[in-house]
Order: structure tokens, then C-alpha cells, then sequence
């Protein structure tokens, strides 16, 4: 097993090279750190952490390259990612060398979104929960890269360690000696769906999580692109099944080979174990932090300080699970599992495009710190929320509010009431909108709270509006709906009409049988206007 430390460039060409990256320009030193990833943006201008890696998405200009490549190394990065396809004159090379930095090729078929997130999960330093001083098997605790190199070498195979859904957690070195199927799980980060599908029909993972023995899979019965064996293993915690470990090897299941999987299994299940127990842990945490500093209380400013946001503008965002088509209700184990699901697509997304942003779950909302130096803070809140909706989509609908600017404690919690306020004014109607400012949406905002100070007192609706309740409700007349649509509508029959899916001759009649049941003068516009208002505050 390596000795490199995890961030370091050794590191990251073992767990990457060959599969996703090779060196195109320039010599990479083993041992230097690599402080994170950045994604060139000639727009908005990226934060660069100390020695970054950059993907040059979308740049093939010899030009643009050139000026690319001067620019990061001015700002201390340490190497630059360029599509393989890319020819790379030498002005970029040049460049390149003056700089001091390596150029790297990106693999063909892989996707930037798929570098970035194994460049994270990579250099990933901090594992949850982990300390220097702990480490099961030998291997520091919740490393799985390091976990699948070692079991390779014990095997003397290719591995990937994979959840219940056939999400690749972690994998070796090597696996470009396998087959095209195994590079295509490592890039896509998953099985593909038709071999998922055949290992279902076959009765692979029926077989593989009822028992502890391992499971060997002919890649005939796989389909194109599978040449090697495979052979899997269940991982255990007790009764619960938490993923399993594949290897890709040819020969008979030995009496070694099984004890070697039956051992890594069990060191894996440790580790699966210890990095979901620092994951909640960290989680709760979090939680509780951004809980403090958007609270605005006592313990506000320490909550702020280890967020690392003391002293910073920001602004904070409240998000929400949509309602789905129809109202339709989720159960409480898919609520809660929905929410965490929206909390860390925010968080992953907020992280690459908004360095120092804090993200958690706090009772049912999604609260996001966003730091913001200029002027137009909102705005670019509002833009980072539109993205990350327009991203997750349909597979995760959800509702944000955008609280304003704040810098002090007061005014973070300020902005924290706001963003719930607009949140509040989205979900009372859903379809209108799903993101929104308070200045977009104050005036609705009052009304709901007029609403609510009417209800906690008690009032009682006007006779005006109670006779035309209690007439509606004896006779099925529609006449609230009429009034209501034809103020709305400024006195536009035709307009209200259609609103209400009547004729206007209909919407005429029962116009007329509301003025008469709840005697309301409409020429007086303060009569209007006082009837409007009651309407938009009545109970729901």
C-alpha cells in the first residue's frame, strides 16, 4: 500500500491515472500537495485554493490556452486539465513551462462532472470522523481508496467497493487491466444500468446478499464489453447488508481467494461502518452550527467563527421540499430521507461554485450561508439557487427563498426570517414560482401574515363576506369565487369569466346575486378595496 499522503500528486495519479488522466506536458513531483480543484470560468472569476489543479472546461483556443496556463501558474496552481482531444501548440507548452505547470489530458468518454467529483472524493483529506491516530486494519479509518488498493494487492486484481445500489464507493489501482465494462462503472462512478439489469435477472444479488460466501460471475453471461471474471462478495454489519466488494480476475474461487474476501469484507464493513457514524456525526454537528449562526443568539458569533464565516458578508437561503403533482403526500421515512438527499446536492453544488459556504438541515428546512463580497449579493444568490434547481429538476423538486445581504449577527438572523418568509410565500403556491427575493414577493408576504395575526385573534370576517360564505355553503353559488375573480380581474368580466370557467353571461348573473346577498356597494373603491383585502386574509 502507498505511502504518499492522501492529497498529494502520487496519491491522486495511483487512485486516477490511466483510467481518467495522464500527463500530457510537463513531470509531476510524487510528493507535492494538491490543495483542490478548480473549474476555469472567463466570467466569473474562480477563488483559487494553494496549489490547485484548474479543468480548463470548454477552453481550445491555442490562444485562450496560453493565457490559461500563465494564469494559473500565477496564481500557484500546479497542473491544468485539457481534453485528451486537444492539440497543444508549442506557445501553450511554453507557457506551460514558464508557469510551472503540468498539463494533463482527460480521458475520452469521461465527463468534467465525473473529474471533479473523483478529484474531490481524492483529495479529500479530512474523511469524516477521522483522526490521525485511528485506523482499522492498518489503514486509516474510512480511507476506502486505500482499503481497495490493499485488498487488490492481496488479490491480485482490479476492486471496487460498491453500495446497495451499485455506486462505485471506492476502487484500486489497475483497473484499466480489466475490461471496457469495469472503466466505464469506474468513470460514471456506477454499474451500467444493462449490466445491473443482467446481474438482477440472473440472480446475482439475490444470491450474493443472502449468504457470506463469494458469488463467481461468467462475463459471458455479461454481455459485450465484459472479458474478465468477476468475483463478489456481500459486506455485513450483523443482518444489514451495506454494499459489496467486486474483484476482476480470471481462475477458479480458491480456498484463498475466498478467505482473503471474507477477511476484506469484514475490514470494509468497519470502515463502511466508521465513515456512516463520522458522517452522521459530522452532519449533526453542521447542523447544529449553521442552527446558531442563523438563530442570531449568544452563541452566534463562535457558530459563525467555526464556519469559518466570522466577519463575512452573506447572505441566507431557506430551502424546501416542492410539493409534488397533485398534493400527493410523501411518507416520514421518505421525507427525511428526501431532505438529507436535498441538503447534500446543495452542499456538493454550493462547494463548487461557492467557496466557504455552509449548508445543513435544520428541523425541515435546508439553510445555506452564502458568502457574497458585492453588490449585487442577492442577485448572484438568487443565480447559484436557479442552477442548482434547474439541476436537481424533477428528481428533486424543491422551493428557495433569498434573504437579503447581512454582515452582522443581527443581520444574518434578519436575513434567515426572510428567506423563510419568501419560502413560506412559494409553498402557499406551488407552480407560481420556486425561487424568489423578498422584494419579489413582500406584498404576498404581508398578506399571509395578516392571515396569521387575524387567526390568532380571532376576528371574524365581515357580514359582508360571512353572508356570502354562509350563502355559498347552503347553495353551492360560487359566489365568493365571482367576487373575488371579478376584483382580480379589475372589473373585466370576460376576464374573470374565463378565470372562473364560466360564461359571461353565468359570471353576470352571479355577480349580480353577490351584490345582492352581501348588499357591498362595488363603485366605492374603498368598499373594493376593503373586501379585496378581508378576501386575501380569509382562513384556508
Amino acid at each position: 500500500m502507498s505511502s504518499l499522503t492522501r492529497s498529494s500528486w502520487g496519491r491522486v495519479y495511483d487512485d486516477l491515472g490511466v483510467t481518467l488522466l495522464d500527463v500530457a506536458h510537463g513531470a509531476i513531483d510524487v510528493d507535492q500537495q494538491v490543495g483542490g480543484v478548480v473549474i476555469h470560468d472567463p466570467i466569473d472569476e474562480p477563488v483559487y485554493p494553494p496549489d490547485a489543479i484548474v479543468l480548463a472546461v470548454g477552453v481550445q483556443d491555442p490562444g485562450a490556452l496560453a493565457s490559461l496556463m500563465s494564469d494559473a501558474g500565477g496564481r500557484g496552481a500546479v497542473a491544468v486539465v485539457v481534453r485528451a482531444s486537444i492539440e497543444l501548440p508549442d506557445a501553450v507548452l511554453g507557457e506551460a513551462d514558464d508557469a510551472g505547470v503540468a498539463i494533463l489530458s482527460l480521458a475520452r468518454g469521461a465527463t468534467w462532472t465525473q473529474l471533479a467529483a473523483l478529484l474531490r472524493s481524492v483529495l479529500s483529506e479530512d474523511d469524516i470522523g477521522r483522526t490521525p491516530s485511528e485506523s482499522l486494519g492498518g489503514v486509516s479509518a474510512g480511507d476506502l481508496f486505500a482499503v481497495a488498493n490493499a485488498i487488490a494487492a492481496l488479490l491480485g486484481a482490479p476492486v471496487t467497493i460498491e453500495d446497495r445500489s451499485s455506486r462505485v464507493l471506492a476502487f484500486s489501482g489497475g483497473q484499466e487491466s480489466a475490461d471496457e465494462s469495469r472503466v466505464e462503472t469506474i468513470i460514471g462512478r456506477q454499474v451500467p444500468d444493462r449490466y445491473a439489469r443482467v446481474l438482477t435477472e440472473m440472480g446475482v444479488f439475490r444470491d450474493l446478499y443472502r449468504d457470506d460466501v463469494p458469488v463467481v460471475i461468467d462475463p459471458m453471461d455479461l454481455g459485450q464489453g465484459v472479458t474478465t471474471q468477476r468475483i463478489a462478495i456481500a459486506v455485513r454489519a450483523g443482518d444489514e447488508v451495506l454494499g459489496s466488494i467486486w474483484a476482476a480476475m480470471d481462475g477458479p474461487l480458491t480456498p484463498e481467494r475466498t478467505s482473503t474476501l471474507r477477511d476484506a469484507a469484514k475490514l470494509v464493513a468497519l470502515h463502511l461502518l466508521r465513515v456512516r457514524a463520522g458522517a452522521d456525526a459530522e452532519r449533526r454537528l453542521r447542523a447544529e452550527l449553521v442552527s446558531r449562526a442563523v438563530d442570531g443568539g449568544a452563541e452566534a458569533r463562535d457558530a459563525l467563527s467555526r464556519l469559518g464565516l466570522a466577519g463575512q458578508r452573506v447572505c441566507v437561503a431557506a430551502a424546501a421540499l416542492a410539493r409534488g403533482p397533485g398534493g400527493e403526500t410523501r411518507s416520514d421515512q421518505d421525507l427525511i430521507a428526501d431532505r438529507e438527499r436535498l441538503t447534500d446536492a446543495l452542499a456538493l453544488h454550493l462547494s463548487a461554485v461557492q467557496r466557504g459556504a455552509a449548508v445543513a438541515l435544520v428541523g425541515d428546512t435546508v439553510y445555506g450561508i452564502l458568502p457574497v463580497a458585492d453588490v449585487s449579493a442577492e442577485e448572484r444568490s438568487a443565480r447559484l439557487a436557479e442552477d442548482f434547481l434547474q439541476r436537481v429538476g424533477s428528481r428533486l423538486p424543491a422551493l428557495i427563498g433569498i434573504g437579503q445581504p447581512a454582515e452582522s449577527v443581527a443581520d444574518i438572523a434578519r436575513s434567515r426570517t426572510q428567506a423563510r418568509r419568501v419560502l413560506r410565500v412559494l409553498a402557499e403556491r406551488p407552480g407560481h414560482r420556486t425561487i424568489a427575493r423578498l422584494s419579489e414577493v413582500e406584498t404576498e408576504s404581508l398578506l399571509l401574515e395578516l392571515r396569521d395575526m387575524r387567526a390568532s385573534r380571532g376576528d371574524v370576517i365581515s357580514g359582508t363576506l360571512e353572508r356570502l360564505v354562509e350563502y355559498d355553503a347552503r347553495n353551492d353559488a360560487h359566489l365568493i369565487e365571482t367576487l373575488s375573480a371579478w376584483l382580480d380581474s379589475f372589473g373585466e368580466v370576460k376576464t374573470a369569466a374565463a378565470a372562473c370557467f364560466v360564461h359571461p353571461n353565468t359570471f353576470r348573473y352571479r355577480l349580480r346575486r353577490a351584490v345582492e346577498v352581501s348588499g357591498i356597494d362595488l363603485d366605492d373603491p374603498e368598499a373594493r378595496f376593503a373586501t379585496m383585502l378581508e378576501l386575501r386574509t380569509l382562513p384556508h
